[in-house]
């Protein structure tokens, strides 16, 4: 894991898609962490096009539709050609507030056909099941992918937040490009053990939240403490007593980077593409100056000492707090119903 050639694009699984090691989140584009305005996430979105990012992943739960409806915009005048759209379903909306899963083959037509619509396109590149359903057996939701692979609706397919057994009942219905999960030098029990299966079956794997969502960022580096109206503060990571000790381990991290002459962010980004050239980190951000910063990841080199120093400086486990709140947390890392 060493002199890894950051500027060589990515193969994503056995497919045929490429991209650079770092790609953008979009999910923020939605009004998730404070408020959107439309037309500068359509500018922002053109910068970073224009600046590097070939990888965007938006979902259709994102906004519910209005963070597919953006990327429409924001990829018309050829802009479309120049990256790998990746877009997910499965996430539902329950009637009275909260969240649902649905895995059924019926529903991913339905599902596929809306997003396709709202991007104006005729083909996603890579869609995700963004949640597996656990009364769902991962054949049947996979079968149904397999169907828009063949009609031309899709050109790859991957999961998300699936044990490995799933993945590996998935691989065998029909080839994953590639699986999602949170993974960073933060939080990645979890995603090592998917990455243990995924490298096995030559599968990818792009880590979501690999700043821990924006743990390991100056910003909150430099806080000593996060508000309870802050967005964040949701997280159980980010609650007061959890926020003191995964800012001690963000500040190993701050000391890693002076010693690059680098911000954290990039320090961190580069550790987590270091791992391998199987994995693709998609941090996400709506403002330009962030954007350019997670790029300048790409060119900070880490010798494999320095990896595992990093590694050891930061132990898996050592993070305080879970993932999710619990009603979210239920839904990642999980199995599908038996077959």
């Amino acid at each position: 894991m060493t002199d890894i050639n950051r500027a060589t694009k990515r193969q994503l699984g056995g497919s045929d898609l490429k991209c650079a090691p770092v790609g953008l989140g979009c999910m923020s584009l939605s009004g998730v962490y404070g408020a959107a305005d439309d037309d500068e996430n359509v500018a922002f979105v053109r910068h970073a096009i224009d600046h590097g990012a070939d990888f965007l992943d938006s979902s259709d739960m994102y906004g519910w539709g209005h963070n597919e409806e953006v990327l429409k915009r924001a990829l018309a005048d050829g802009y479309r050609d120049k990256v790998v759209l990746a877009t997910k379903f499965g996430q539902t909306q329950i009637e009275g507030g909260g969240m649902g899963v649905n895995g059924r083959p019926e529903y991913v037509a339905e599902a596929c056909d809306k997003s396709l619509q709202r991007l104006g396109i005729d083909v996603i590149d890579l869609y995700f099941q963004h949640r597996v359903d656990q009364e769902v057996p991962i054949e049947d939701t996979v079968g149904a992918m397999a169907k828009l692979v063949d009609a031309g609706k899709v050109r790859a397919i991957g999961i998300c937040e699936a044990k490995p057994d799933t993945i590996r009942r998935a691989h065998a219905t029909h080839p994953l490009a590639a699986v999602q999960s949170e993974y960073s030098i933060l939080y990645r029990d979890e995603a090592e053990q998917i990455r243990a299966a995924t490298s096995e079956l030559g599968i990818s794997f792009v880590a979501y939240s690999p700043l821990g969502r924006g743990l390991l960022t100056d910003h909150f580096i430099n806080s000593e403490t996060v508000p309870e109206d802050d967005p964040h503060y949701r997280h159980p990571r980010f609650s007061q007593g959890n926020f003191q000790q995964n800012r001690e381990l963000a500040l190993r991290v701050a000391e890693f980077a002076a010693k690059k002459n680098c911000t954290p962010a990039q320090v961190v980004l580069a550790w987590l593409i270091g791992q391998g050239d199987d994995v693709v980190a998609i941090p996400g951000t709506k403002r330009a100056e962030r954007f350019d910063e997670n790029m300048g990841a790409l060119d900070v080199s880490l010798s494999a000492d320095e990896l595992a120093a990093m590694s050891a400086a930061v132990p898996v486990g050592a993070a305080a707090g879970n993932r999710y709140p619990d009603a979210q947390l239920a839904k990642v890392f999980v199995d599908s119903a038996a077959s």
